[in-house]
């Protein structure tokens, strides 16, 4: 069997680390660099980076951080992170073509997740697979809940419904050559009441390729519903890992107690 994931997603929003609610209320949390290098110590198995900007301002470092003003773009972010960085990278944010995703892994990044390009273009997944192999190309489907308790495919950093079935979806962009989904439910995100259980276990028992759960964790035992009762292959944390002292090893600790075999 498989070892399940422990995945730690970095929301870059103007060069800094933001905590997200329901993609649409951010607070600054800290900074990216210091944020790899403890999670480096901590033995994290994943990294992936999102650059959620509209417009490109950033400021990777803040006066108070003792580090060298030398980053300008988030390219170069993913360059120097994957250079500190012992785990596999992901990034995602602006890519709009299959020179993009040359560009990212040019930069350093071993795997690279595209939403709304995805939607809108869906042959890039298909020419990205051919080209880079499908484990590169991790598909991010942002899901919101509707009345019925069905949930439709957001785009646009979730503003814009699509009207797609996430089931629906996420079966497609397997049979167009994506190696893995990364699921984040709207509704769950920043609540810290967990995953959405429902829609994890409904995508990942629609699809044969790994779904990465996200959005939600608030406590450890969130991360064992995610693997045993929604069936991912991997847990994604963001914002109790930026507040919880060695956050990834007791994470990863709790895991192993409760019967999950972890890297």
């Amino acid at each position: 069997m498989l070892k399940k994931r422990l995945i730690a997603c970095l929301i870059i929003k103007d060069g800094q680390i933001v905590q997200s609610k329901h993609f649409s209320e951010f607070l600054v949390v800290g900074n990216a660099i210091m944020a790899v290098e403890h999670f480096n110590a901590w033995a994290i198995d994943e990294i992936i980076l999102l650059d959620i900007n509209r417009e490109k301002n950033y400021d990777f470092f803040r006066p108070d951080v003792n580090y060298d003003n030398t980053l300008t773009d988030f390219d170069q972010l993913i360059k120097y992170v994957s250079k500190k960085s012992f785990v596999p990278l992901c990034a995602g944010g602006g890519i709009r073509s299959v020179e993009d995703i040359r560009r990212y892994i040019k930069m350093g990044a071993d795997k690279i997740t595209i939403n709304t390009v995805a939607i809108e273009t869906p042959e890039i997944i298909t020419e990205g697979a051919k080209v880079f192999g499908s484990q590169c190309i991790v598909i991010s489907i942002d899901a919101k809940r509707q009345t019925d308790g069905t949930h439709k495919v957001m785009k646009g950093f979730g503003k814009i419904d699509t009207g797609m079935d996430v089931v629906g979806w996420a079966k497609k962009v397997e049979e167009l050559g994506a190696g893995e989904i990364f699921l984040t439910s709207i509704d769950e995100d920043g609540s810290m009441r967990g995953y959405d259980i429902a829609l994890v276990k409904t995508v990942a028992s629609a699809v044969d390729i790994p779904v990465i759960a996200s959005g939600g964790v608030g406590d450890w035992k969130h991360l064992v519903e995610g693997i045993k009762e929604g069936g991912a292959s991997a847990v994604s944390v963001g914002n109790k890992f930026h507040f919880t002292e060695h956050s990834t090893m007791h994470a990863k600790n709790f895991m192993k107690q409760n019967g999950i075999e972890v890297r």
